[in-house]
């Protein structure tokens, strides 16, 4: 749940706290039972309702950051995957975990709150640094999950661009115009991305 923390200052609320659960969780089209968002205009919605993030990435942190917390939750994701990392999921691709039917839609493009949760003010440009980004997914079919359900791909993407590259195209501020075409072809794609590369398209 939403958190009052003081950071540079400010008072800032946020829901980047997060905490492994126990128990089947119901998922509606906007997030999951017992999750919320503090920052309503950035966070959550239905593109964002649920965002993953991949054990794997964990691994990789522990070799980079001397830290004695690391349960699952620690990058603000509501659900901790394995096997769905951001060069394996393809924007669109549509999964099923428990009763749940889930569509990648988007990477995460982290906000200052993860300095907070790390009490480290270079946590944000570290993350962006290491490319790992983690998926939101949209809430195609509502239902139930538990851990340890078993994810499955059930409909590949007609579009061919992965959660990894769209991350890079929009970093390297659109390189590869024939891949800024090819985003922009997604019907789906969130307003904040197709206006970021419309621009790049045009610059």
């Amino acid at each position: 749940m939403p958190q009052n923390y003081h950071y540079n200052g400010k008072e800032v609320a946020t829901s980047i706290f997060k905490a492994p659960v126990e128990g089947t969780r119901g998922v509606s089209y906007l997030n999951i039972e017992g999750d919320a968002q503090g920052d309503l205009k950035s966070h959550g919605g239905k593109l964002k309702a649920v965002y993953s993030y991949d054990i794997s990435y964990y691994d990789h942190w522990k070799i980079l950051l001397e830290r004695d917390e690391w349960q699952y939750g620690l990058f603000g994701e509501n659900l901790t995957t394995e096997g769905l990392t951001d060069d394996k999921v393809l924007v669109g691709d549509i999964y099923q975990i428990g009763t749940v039917r889930l569509q990648a839609i988007q990477p995460r493009f982290p906000c200052f709150k993860l300095n907070i949760r790390f009490g480290n003010d270079d946590m944000l440009q570290r993350f962006m640094q290491e490319g790992r980004h983690g998926v939101y997914f949209s809430v195609v079919e509502e239902g139930s999950i538990s851990a340890g359900d078993e994810i499955q791909l059930e409909e590949r993407s007609r579009y061919g661009i992965s959660i990894q590259e769209l991350v890079r195209a929009y970093y390297n501020k659109g390189a590869d115009k024939q891949l800024v075409e090819e985003i922009l072809s997604i019907e789906f794609l969130p307003e904040r991305l197709r206006k970021a590369f419309k621009s790049y398209r045009e610059g």
